[in-house]
C-alpha cells in the first residue's frame, strides 16, 4: 500500500513543544517566531524532516502557518481546513481564519511597539517578508533572521531524503532537456539576465527531464539549480541521488554538492533573476545587489503541456478511469453498512496497482462518508474509520501518478437512498461543473475572470464553498501545479495546453460533503458560424471519463442543455471506458451511463 491509515496529528504533544519553543524564543530575546508549512523549496508538500508545522501544532493541512508568541499562538488556516483544524490542535493554539486575517494585522494586534519576531529566511519568500515588513515597520515591529528554532528543539527530527533520481523518457517529456534549457536561456539573455535561480523542485525536474521520490505522492527530488543564459545549468543536489545519470544530464549540466550553493550564489555575477513569489529570502540575501525580480522561467513553459504530455495525460486518464469504474461497480454491489472508508481506499489502490505504469498515488485518497465528507481534505485513519451507512453520501477524491500522466478525480456516491436536500445541493454542484465544462472564452482571460461560472448555480441558492474551483495539474508531476488556477485570486491568463481541475463542491459541517471533479485541458476553440473573425476563443477538452452518480441528480432541476451535456458525456464514458472493463463492471457501466 502507498497509503497508510496511521494517525499523524498529535494534539496532546503540542503544549509541551510550544513551551519548549517559547523558551528558545526567550533565550534569544524574541517575542515571536514564524513556523510555515513550506520548506526551503517552497513546495506545497514537504518531506517528514520539514513537517515543522505539523510537529509543533498537530495540524496536517497542506497550507497554513503558525505565529507563536509568548502568550498566544495562532494557527492560520484557509477555508479548506476550518473544520479539520478543530480536531488536530490543542487549545494552546488559536485557529485564525486566513487570509481574512493577515499575519501582519494579527501581529499588530497582539504585539506592542518594539516587538521582535524571528523567522528562518530559508522558509519564507522574498514577497512574504517584503509585504510583512512594510506593514509592520510603521508599528515598530521587526522581523529578524534567525536559525530555525523548531529544528533546535526537535530532537528526533528525520533526516533529509536521499532517494535516487531517474530520467524521464523523451517519449513522455516531448522535448529534450537541452532544448528546454537553450530555449529558456535565450529568453533570459533577451531580458538582459545572466542567470535565474530555480528553487522549485518541479521546475528542476521538468527542465532536466528527471523525476525523484523525495516527497511522498510527488515525483520530485529536492535540490536547487541555476539556469544560465547560455543554456547551461548548475545543479545542486546530493551526488548520491544522481548516480548513473551522467549521460542523461549531458555536458551542459554541472553537478555540485548542495553545501556549496550559498558560496556559489555569493560569487554569481548578475543580473540574476529571482521570482519573489517562490524564492527564499535567504537566496535574495546571498545575491544582494545582483538579484533582479522576474517570473520564474520554467513556470509557464511547464504549465503549457506539449503534444506528447497531453497525449500521455489522455492515455493515463483512460486507464485510471477504468480502475475507478471497477471500484465503483464493486462498491455499488455492497450493502450499505457493510464497508468502511479504509476498505474503499484499499480496494481503489489495488485497482490502480494493476497498471504497471503506476508509480504512486497522486495524494492520499479522500474517502469521507457522512459528516467526514464535509472535511474537504479528510484523511481516514484507523481511529476515524467509519462505515458507509444507508442514506449517507461519500466524497471519493483520488488520483494516480503514472509515467505518462497525473490524474485527479472526485466522485460523490450515494449509499442507499440519499437525502433529498443533499440531492438538490449535488445537482447544483453538477450544474456548476457542467457550466465550466461547456464554457468558451476569449483568449487572455485568467482564472479569476471565469471562476464564478462554476459557482453561479450554488450562489443562486445562497450557497458556496471555501476552495478554488480548480488547480493546475502537472505531467507526471505535482498534482497541484501553478501558476494556472481557476480561482478568484489568479491573474495568470489561461493558455492552450494548461491542465486544470474543475471541481465545485458544497459542504455542510456535521452532515455531508459534495464534490465533483474532472480534469480539463485548455485548447483552441473551433470557429463558430457566428464567431467574430478578429476574436480568438478557447475552450476545454475533458480528460476524465467516469460516470457521475445519477441517483443524486434531481433531473427536473437540469436545463435541456445541461441534460444534453451529461448524456453526451456519459455516452463518451461508455465508448472510451467500456472496452477496458468486462463482466460485472461492464454491466454496471452500461447502467451508470444510461441517458437521463
Amino acid at each position: 500500500m502507498y497509503q497508510t491509515f496511521t494517525t499523524t496529528a498529535r494534539p496532546d504533544e503540542g503544549p509541551a513543544r510550544l513551551s519548549a519553543l517559547r523558551a528558545a524564543m526567550a533565550d534569544r530575546m524574541l517575542d515571536g517566531f514564524l513556523i510555515p508549512r513550506a520548506d526551503a523549496h517552497q513546495g506545497e508538500y514537504v518531506a517528514p524532516r520539514d513537517e515543522r508545522l505539523a510537529w509543533l501544532t498537530g495540524f496536517t493541512g497542506s497550507a497554513g502557518f503558525c505565529v507563536a508568541l509568548q502568550d498566544v499562538a495562532g494557527v492560520f488556516i484557509d477555508g479548506r481546513y476550518r473544520t479539520q483544524v478543530k480536531s488536530q490542535v490543542a487549545d494552546v493554539f488559536t485557529p485564525v481564519p486566513w487570509p481574512e486575517t493577515g499575519m501582519a494585522d494579527w501581529l499588530i494586534e497582539h504585539l506592542p511597539k518594539g516587538g521582535r519576531v524571528g523567522f528562518d529566511p530559508w522558509l519564507h519568500t522574498v514577497e512574504q517578508i517584503s509585504k510583512a515588513q512594510a506593514a509592520l515597520a510603521p508599528k515598530g515591529i521587526t522581523l529578524e533572521r534567525v536559525d530555525n528554532l523548531v529544528d533546535l528543539i526537535w530532537n528526533d527530527q528525520p533526516k533529509a531524503p536521499q532517494n535516487p533520481v531517474k530520467p524521464h523518457p523523451l517519449e513522455f517529456a516531448g522535448e529534450s532537456a537541452a532544448d528546454k534549457a537553450a530555449r529558456l536561456g535565450a529568453a533570459l539573455s533577451e531580458a538582459g539576465h545572466r542567470a535565474a535561480v530555480l528553487t522549485l523542485p518541479d521546475s528542476i525536474m521538468w527542465l532536466l527531464n528527471i523525476r525523484g521520490s523525495d516527497i511522498a505522492r510527488n515525483p520530485i527530488a529536492q535540490g536547487f539549480a541555476v539556469l544560465m543564459a547560455n543554456g547551461s545549468v548548475d545543479l545542486f543536489m546530493d551526488p548520491a541521488k544522481l548516480e548513473g545519470l551522467e549521460d542523461h544530464l549531458g555536458d551542459t549540466v554541472r553537478c555540485h554538492d548542495p553545501a556549496g550553493f550559498e558560496a556559489f550564489l555569493r560569487d554569481l555575477p548578475g543580473p540574476v533573476r529571482i521570482d519573489p513569489g517562490s524564492c527564499p529570502q535567504r537566496v535574495a540575501d546571498l545575491l544582494d545587489d545582483t538579484a533582479v525580480k522576474g517570473d520564474e522561467p520554467c513556470a509557464l513553459p511547464k504549465a503549457r503541456k506539449n503534444a506528447a504530455e497531453i497525449a500521455g495525460a489522455r492515455a493515463a486518464h483512460l486507464r485510471d478511469g477504468a480502475a475507478v469504474v471497477e471500484l465503483l461497480a464493486w462498491l455499488d454491489a455492497q450493502a450499505p453498512g457493510s464497508l468502511s472508508e479504509t476498505q474503499v481506499v484499499t480496494r481503489l489502490e489495488a485497482q490502480r496497482r494493476k497498471d504497471n505504469a503506476l508509480q504512486d498515488i497522486s495524494f492520499d485518497t479522500i474517502a469521507g462518508t457522512g459528516p467526514h465528507g464535509a472535511i474537504m481534505h479528510y484523511r481516514v485513519t484507523t481511529e476515524t474509520d467509519a462505515m458507509l451507512e444507508d442514506g449517507q453520501i461519500m466524497v471519493l477524491d483520488s488520483g494516480g501518478q503514472y509515467l505518462d500522466g497525473t490524474t485527479d478525480i472526485t466522485r460523490t456516491i450515494a449509499m442507499g437512498t440519499p437525502d433529498p436536500e443533499a440531492c438538490a445541493a449535488f445537482t447544483r454542484v453538477l450544474q456548476g461543473m457542467i457550466a465550466m465544462s461547456r464554457l468558451r472564452w476569449p483568449a487572455g482571460l485568467a482564472g479569476r475572470d471565469i471562476e464564478a461560472i462554476g459557482r453561479m448555480p450554488l450562489w443562486l441558492a445562497g450557497q458556496d464553498f471555501n476552495h478554488g474551483l480548480g488547480h493546475g495539474v502537472g505531467a507526471y508531476m505535482s498534482v497541484h501545479e501553478g501558476p494556472q488556477r481557476l480561482s478568484r485570486v489568479s491573474e495568470v491568463p489561461l493558455e492552450p495546453g494548461m491542465i486544470l481541475s474543475n471541481e465545485p463542491g458544497y459542504y455542510r459541517e456535521g452532515a455531508f460533503g459534495i464534490r465533483i471533479e474532472n480534469l480539463i485541458v485548455v485548447q483552441q476553440a473551433e470557429d463558430l458560424q457566428s464567431s467574430d473573425p478578429e476574436r480568438n476563443f478557447l475552450d476545454w477538452e475533458t480528460l476524465t471519463f467516469v460516470p457521475i452518480d445519477r441517483r443524486l441528480i434531481v433531473t427536473k432541476m437540469l436545463t435541456a442543455d445541461e441534460r444534453a451535456w451529461l448524456n453526451t458525456y456519459h455516452a463518451e464514458v461508455l465508448a472510451r471506458i467500456g472496452p477496458r472493463v468486462d463482466g460485472d463492471a461492464a454491466a454496471w457501466l452500461d447502467r451508470a451511463c444510461a441517458p437521463l
